[in-house]
């Protein structure tokens, strides 16, 4: 690997870590208020507890949410929030449905208005709803259009199996069945505010900013049904999956290990152990297939985290004819990683990059709001990111190699490549075991 010179960066810098209040209501919803004044705006982010919920519907429902209110159209909610120079948007993963946006400082109470009226009183007409599904049913066959999603499905499948989060989208025939009654009775059922957390980051002042969301969503009470969601299965071997894709130009690689979550005590060292393979751009696999040989364009790896389990995932797009050759490199770098030890430079080069990336991402008001909400959603707070910060700092090269030697291990991971089978099938049986898949 080409030498590199490392930036001026103090990995062992302290965060520093913003004013925060906290506060649970006594309707169930957790508010955390943060102060970050660097213009005057807030952001906000609400996760409400998903899991469980059916695909379809709640899917539909995270883009139907502001549709309309007893009182309100969509154009007069989206007027009102433009008003005081915000918006607001939904979204769904398997655990959450979270409503995120922002406004003016002095907006944030109107903003809250808004968002209480439509958790409490959305009327999801029947004329909206038609177009949102409508949308929502062209988004998803574009996805199933696309080599990177098929790919991501047949993963969760083959890691998941009959676990709740093996299918995270929807057939489109499904959402086509889901009438704006459905939509209303699931809103009923599991938009409540027990369980729920809501984020505010920005120029506030965090007690007040707290008294407000009180004042202004107090009146949206209740508890939903148990969503919890049981842990994931263990990740086991077998042969690869081959899913066929015929005349496909490219093959999707992927693979995946058992992965840890954030507050393991192994994390740090196995976040730096990643960072080493797979995770940015200066990574061992990155310089072998892309720098190196040119089978790709891009590759990476990253541990992702549901509230149920967490995975290890490496994807890469590349050539049909070099689908073999690529797997083999792959193969190799995580065998590499598994049984020798980074360099010196090479772990520093990781670490400075891990603690520039965190900074970075709490850098904004936004960024910080996202990190806030995804670590409430694990229990965590902003504390975390300061000993995540102090544990990458200390890691040390032996215990990296020990986290990558415990979970980077070739032979356990878990190998899906779509792709057109006809030509690829004969470079990755000479490799491993090959089970072959329809689409």
């Amino acid at each position: 690997m080409t030498s590199k010179t490392l930036p001026d960066l103090v990995p062992d810098a302290e965060l520093n870590l913003p004013p925060e209040a906290e506060r649970t209501l006594p309707n169930g919803l957790t508010v955390i208020a943060i102060r970050r004044s660097a213009v005057p705006l807030v952001e906000v982010r609400l996760r409400i507890p998903f899991g469980r919920a059916p695909l379809a519907p709640a899917t539909l429902l995270s883009q139907a949410l502001f549709t309309g209110t007893s009182a309100m159209s969509s154009i007069d909610i989206a007027a009102e929030l433009q008003a005081v120079g915000g918006s607001l948007v939904a979204g769904l993963d398997p655990d959450r449905l979270l409503i995120s946006g922002n406004a003016l400082s002095d907006g944030l109470s109107r903003t809250l208005e808004l968002l209480a009226s439509v958790l409490t009183d959305a009327t999801y007409p029947a004329e909206e709803v038609s177009t949102e599904r409508e949308r929502l049913v062209d988004h998803i066959q574009v996805a199933l259009s696309q080599p990177a999603h098929l790919a991501r499905v047949a993963l969760q499948k083959r890691i998941y199996g009959t676990h709740p989060y093996a299918v995270q989208t929807p057939e489109p025939e499904e959402v086509r069945g889901v009438e704006n009654a459905a939509l209303r009775d699931l809103h009923d059922a599991r938009l409540r505010p027990q369980g729920a957390i809501l984020v505010l980051v920005g120029d506030i002042d965090p007690d007040q900013a707290i008294d407000t969301a009180e004042k202004t969503l107090g009146g949206w009470t209740g508890s939903a049904p148990d969503g919890s969601i049981e842990p994931t299965p263990l990740i086991e071997t077998g042969p690869l999956l081959l899913v066929d894709r015929p005349g496909s130009v490219q093959s999707s690689l992927r693979l995946a290990l058992p992965g840890i979550a954030r507050t393991d005590a192994d994390y740090p060292a196995l976040t730096l152990a990643n960072y080493v393979f797979g995770g940015y751009f200066s990574s061992r696999w990155v310089e072998n297939i892309r720098e190196d040989k040119g089978y790709t364009y891009g590759s990476h790896s990253l541990v992702e985290h549901f509230v149920a389990g967490s995975a290890w995932l490496a994807a890469a797009e590349v050539a049909t004819e070099v689908t073999g050759p690529s797997l083999l490199e792959t193969l190799y770098e995580l065998g590499r990683i598994a049984s020798l030890p980074p360099g010196e430079e090479e772990l520093e080069q990781a670490r400075r990059y891990a603690l520039g990336t965190l900074r970075l991402g709490m850098s904004t008001q936004a960024g910080l709001a996202a990190l806030a909400s995804m670590y409430a959603g694990f229990g965590l707070r902003l504390d975390h990111l300061r000993e995540h910060a102090a544990s990458l700092t200390a890691a040390t090269r032996d215990e990296v190699a020990a986290a990558a030697a415990r979970y980077l291990a070739p032979s356990r991971a878990v190998i899906v490549v779509l792709g057109d089978a006809d030509k690829i099938e004969s470079q990755l049986s000479v490799l491993t075991a090959v089970e072959r898949s329809a689409e």
